[in-house]
């Protein structure tokens, strides 16, 4: 038996971590691969950091694509090996013509649920504009989205599943900057990286909008490091690159943000 309660100490997404927990007990027990259903960046943060503690089973991610947030974790025996192949994820394309009413990920995802399916079920949504979108769900939904996904906003669309190596992925675009603060601090970084004040970014911290390495924090003088993620929700990511210190005494931080 796994150590449930050790693993649990502190977690934000008690629920999930569990259900992975009971998942990987069966996977030790049957020696076969177990899969999760779709995990969100926080959840699988959380799941992946309380892994890699135990060495008597193996994680692997995979959501259809290198950057994909949303992914499906397998679970094995230490012995056995793992790879992207055994995660089972399937590409559907939902094709409309959105010229006179444009959709957003929202909209998409909103008429997904809509069918009566739940959110465990859907990776990532890409948007391609006025053609629709392309979203990626686990394969046992194709048949009946096919079936039941026939309108988005006011626009009729034809769903159907497409080779995985057809989704259209953007690569994020990446700006890299350099700042020099006198501290280390969550809100003084953040702030110079995302280019606001540094009370507005308080605020954000404060409202819990905040995440390093997709756990949220709500203290602004918590201290960030080399290789530190900096999530805001709607304005996209930070990376926390090369800190050196200035003969001043200052911290001289390069930052990539992500868009």
């Amino acid at each position: 038996m796994l150590p449930r309660e050790e693993i649990l100490k502190g977690v934000e997404n008690r629920d999930s971590t569990a259900r992975v927990i009971d998942q990987a007990e069966q996977a030790i027990k049957t020696w076969e691969v177990v899969f999760t259903d779709f995990l969100s960046p926080p959840e699988l943060a959380e799941i992946q950091r309380a892994f890699s503690r135990l060495t008597e089973v193996h994680i692997f991610a995979w959501g259809g694509y290198p950057q994909a947030e949303r992914k499906r974790v397998a679970i094995a025996r230490a012995e056995l090996p793992l790879d992207e192949s055994q995660v089972a994820v399937t590409a559907l394309e939902i094709a409309g013509n959105f010229l006179f009413d444009t959709a957003t990920h929202r909209d998409f995802l909103g008429a997904m649920l809509g069918t009566g399916i739940v959110r465990e079920k859907t990776g990532d949504i890409i948007i391609l504009g006025e053609r629709g979108a392309q979203a990626i769900v686990v394969p046992e939904l194709v048949d009946f989205l096919e079936m039941s996904l026939k309108q988005v906003r006011s626009v009729p669309v034809k769903t159907q599943p497409i080779d995985i190596n057809e989704l259209k992925i953007r690569e994020p675009k990446k700006k890299e900057l350099t700042t020099v603060e006198a501290s280390l601090r969550l809100d003084a970084i953040a702030s110079a990286g995302f280019g606001m004040s540094r009370s507005k970014m308080v605020d954000l911290i404060d409202s819990g909008d905040v995440r390093v390495n997709w756990k949220e924090i709500t203290q602004a003088s918590s201290q960030v490091k080399t290789g530190d993620l900096i999530a805001i929700r709607g304005k996209g990511r930070l990376e926390v690159g090369e800190i050196a210190v200035t003969k001043k005494e200052r911290y001289r931080v390069q930052l990539t943000k992500y868009v």
